[in-house]
């Protein structure tokens, strides 16, 4: 049992001062009946509290850590450029250099906008799409969370997975009434609502996770995916990739370079500010000509395209193109995941992993998740003892079912492996 007064003591102060003494929710732990972890410094693939107790970590900072907890190629490039000035409120070159860094890996982005953060993107990407098609409604799907914007919060995933269809008291139903939510990985429902003539004539985009990472992880399945690029490209609707979660992660493609399937919008975080807060939106150059100053769809972001995050965001990039990086990192990914799936399988335990590349969730009382309705039948009481066994030896994972595990090239042989034990102790000793 770790000894935690002092991480205690801060979690009571800030409780007196932040609305449950977090600045966003699933932070909080209440899902695992647990006090929350408090960071005081992170080192490689280990997160340290302020009492000093030292956990290996497959939170990162939820995925955008992909090179480990303070880099030095990411530190020493941040403290170079932050010594050049911190935020200026006009454009840097390094925007340029991220900017094109994208462009050239990702073939459907032909220009992109860059913004501090995931919900920014999102928000902003539906604005677009139906500024550019003159149209208002956006199709979503059960569990998948686009960030916190009135119109999206409609069945989300993650941290708003236990509340209502609404999923937040404050969103009025005229915020949500162009907004429609069906079940994900459901082709036969959604090829219906696509088909049907008020969709048609009133479709602006259909905007999707297609690695979806709010609900646990739950790949979109491949006919469904090409379903809904086909009905889209059709009837003249966008499609928007929200990729905040999977890209860069799932490869350096991100899913739609898994899938081969081009979306019109992508919507890009995490790993593109390499810890910093940054997110940015991107996809064809018509479309994008839409936004303002060029075209009448306005934006605007004081700290957009912060020159910090721009460089942070650039290192990480650049580290993610040597070669075989993506293999080594599913390698050891598979260090912890293989062994689980087969015991498992072998001992009929109602639990089963899902995965993507370096991405997965072990789900509890479940042996498939394809949606948020079949996640939604996870045990969670399980899954809380779970987190309470690997916290309690030095493993942080995510405090909730509904989101993934992250594992970092900075991960040690030795410490997945451990991490593999712990799993495997506690399946066999309960």
């Amino acid at each position: 049992m770790q000894e935690t007064k002092q991480s205690k003591r801060i979690y009571d102060d800030l409780c007196k001062v932040i609305p449950g003494g977090v600045n966003s929710p699933v932070r909080s732990c209440r899902d695992v009946s647990e006090n929350p972890l408090i960071a005081e410094s992170g080192s490689g693939d280990q997160i340290y509290d302020p009492d000093g107790n030292g956990y290996i970590d497959y939170c990162m900072s939820w995925g955008p850590l992909i090179h480990g907890h303070a880099h030095p190629r990411i530190l020493e490039a941040t403290q170079k450029r932050m010594a050049k000035g911190t935020s200026f409120g006009v454009t840097t070159e390094v925007e340029y250099l991220l900017a094109q860094k994208i462009v050239e890996i990702v073939s459907s982005i032909e220009k992109i906008r860059f913004v501090s953060s995931g919900t920014e993107a999102t928000m902003t990407a539906a604005r677009l799409a139906r500024g550019y098609t003159g149209k208002n409604l956006i199709l979503k799907f059960n569990g998948n969370y686009h960030g916190h914007a009135d119109f999206f919060l409609v069945n989300a995933g993650s941290g708003v997975a236990k509340l209502n269809s609404s999923s937040s008291a404050g969103v009025p139903e005229e915020m949500v009434k162009h907004v429609v939510s069906l079940p994900y990985n459901d082709i036969e429902t959604v090829r219906a609502f696509l088909h049907a003539p008020e969709t048609r004539s009133n479709l602006a985009a259909v905007i999707l996770e297609p690695i979806a990472g709010n609900m646990g992880v739950v790949p979109g399945k491949h006919s469904f995916l090409r379903m809904i690029r086909e009905e889209t490209e059709q009837m003249g609707a966008l499609l928007i990739f929200d990729e905040v979660i999977s890209g860069f992660r799932a490869g350096l493609q991100g899913a739609q370079g898994l899938y081969g399937i081009q979306p019109d919008l992508t919507c890009f975080g995490k790993i593109i500010g390499g810890g910093f807060p940054a997110a940015a939106f991107g996809g064809r150059r018509e479309v994008m000509d839409y936004l303002a100053p060029e075209g009448p769809v306005y934006q605007a972001g004081t700290l957009s395209g912060n020159p910090i995050a721009m460089e942070a965001g650039l290192q990480t990039l650049l580290m993610l193109e040597v070669d075989g990086f993506y293999e080594e990192l599913e390698r050891k990914t598979n260090l912890i995941t293989a062994p689980v799936k087969q015991y498992l399988l072998e001992n009929q335990v109602d639990a089963c992993i899902q995965q993507a590349g370096s991405l997965f969730t072990l789900f509890f009382g479940r042996k498939k998740v394809d949606c948020m309705e079949e996640a939604k039948q996870c045990d969670l009481e399980r899954f809380g003892e779970f987190y309470r066994f690997m916290f309690d030896h030095g493993v942080y994972v995510s405090p909730s079912q509904f989101e993934a595990w992250f594992v970092s090239m900075a991960h040690t042989v030795e410490h997945l492996k451990r991490t593999r034990d712990l799993i495997l102790e506690f399946f066999r000793s309960r």
